[in-house]
């Protein structure tokens, strides 16, 4: 079958390819992406173009913790304010950029880059595991925080992360799990109810 190509040569056909690696961007949505670029090529794509490539050659990854900054260790992990004794592991840096948003984490991070997962071939190797335990040997750290996922993948990782640190000075801890702020029972699944109701504390 005859890939269908667009009418307006390589270098659009170039720009939805690449737009359509996205997460969340099939071929149909990069194509509206696309369009959408070129009718806003002054107010949006040009912009667009010259932040991305300022974003590629300024940002780095963080040498401590693994998030993304201009600068190597990054501002959190530099920030005297924070408390150091209190480390947040989490999968994925939009996890970290989350918990940041909520404003409740004064801490630092520790970012995994994933979970465990046997199927996808991703090991403990895989991941900055190694370089947590590093992290908590060190010294300075009393509590470690697993904020990872709910998921077979998550609850993997953090019981693996958990033996690794239980002969280790520190108190590894969880995000707790169960009914969110605003949320009716009716409208919960079986499993958030089962760890809400399991998770119960006195009032």
């Amino acid at each position: 079958m005859r890939r269908a190509r667009t009418s307006a040569g390589p270098e659009l056909e170039r720009l939805v390819e690449l737009l359509g690696k996205l997460p969340g961007l099939g071929p149909r949505s990069a194509r509206r992406a696309a369009l959408h670029l070129l009718k806003k090529r002054d107010a949006l794509m040009r912009p667009l173009g010259e932040a991305t490539l300022a974003a590629a050659d300024k940002v780095k990854t963080c040498s401590v913790c693994g998030n993304l900054d201009v600068t190597d260790p990054c501002g959190i992990c530099t920030d005297t304010v924070r408390d150091g004794a209190v480390l947040c592991v989490v999968a994925e840096i939009g996890d970290l950029w989350a918990l940041e948003r909520s404003g409740a984490f004064a801490g630092r991070y520790h970012v995994l880059g994933g979970l465990l997962n046997a199927l996808d071939g991703i090991r403990p190797d895989d991941l900055r595991i190694g370089a947590l335990v590093s992290r908590v040997q060190a010294g300075g750290v009393t509590e470690v925080v697993l904020a990872l996922s709910a998921t077979v993948e998550g609850q993997t990782t953090a019981h693996y992360i958990a033996d690794l640190l239980a002969d280790l000075d520190v108190t590894v801890t969880r995000l707790a799990q169960g009914v969110p702020v605003g949320g009716e029972l009716d409208h919960l699944d079986d499993g958030t109810l089962l760890t809400a109701l399991r998770s119960r504390r006195a009032m």
